[in-house]
């Protein structure tokens, strides 16, 4: 059972996709998540939130739970894609769902304002390292605002993911079989190219 752990929804249910293309993050690995970002914040309010590889939704709509002024989700398989907008409506969050690849969605990078302050990454375990370095440059190309944290959930015996010239490695925890990294933008986001 998936479940929101804090905040306005805080012990309300959440629905997980069938099958095994999805694998939740556990309520342990999200508390400790949780409270690594509220020390790192101080506060949700005001907070632009991007939750890349969603599945059920969970991470983005605890954020939603907890007080993020903007929360959108990004998920391309389709059983999963209908499980977040029951979880979605279940719960009344206005969260903005773009139902398509990751690579697709970083292509083309929103407005200046409208940048993520904290990016949430849970892709899954088979994805290359390759794969990953690249979508974690694409953010790192117009998608993070100043000061932005990028926290990326992968398998414990995977590597610590290659970070762009312009995210530094902050900090690491193990949970089990499961390993949060967290990268830190620089203070300054690249310059618009003309």
């Amino acid at each position: 059972m998936t479940r929101i752990i804090g905040g306005s929804a805080g012990g309300r249910r959440l629905r997980t996709p069938p099958g095994e293309g999805t694998r939740p993050t556990s309520d342990r690995v999200r508390e400790a998540l949780f409270s690594a970002v509220q020390a790192w914040a101080g506060t949700w309010e005001g907070l632009r939130v991007l939750d890349l590889y969603a599945g059920s939704g969970a991470l983005g709509l605890e954020a939603w739970s907890r007080g993020a002024e903007a929360v959108t989700l990004v998920e391309h398989e389709r059983r999963a894609i209908a499980v977040i907008e029951l979880n979605a409506r279940d719960l009344g969050a206005p969260v903005d769902l773009r139902a398509r690849a990751v690579d697709a969605v970083l292509a083309t990078p929103p407005a200046a304002q409208e940048r993520y302050d904290l990016v949430l990454m849970d892709p899954p375990y088979p994805l290359g390292e390759e794969e990953l370095a690249e979508v974690l440059a694409s953010l790192a190309a117009g998608w993070l605002a100043p000061d932005a944290l990028v926290v990326v959930e992968r398998g414990s015996r995977s590597p610590e993911p290659r970070w762009p010239a312009l995210v530094e490695a902050w900090r690491s925890r193990r949970y089990g079989e499961t390993t949060l990294w967290y990268g830190r933008a620089a203070a300054s986001p690249p310059p618009e190219e003309v």
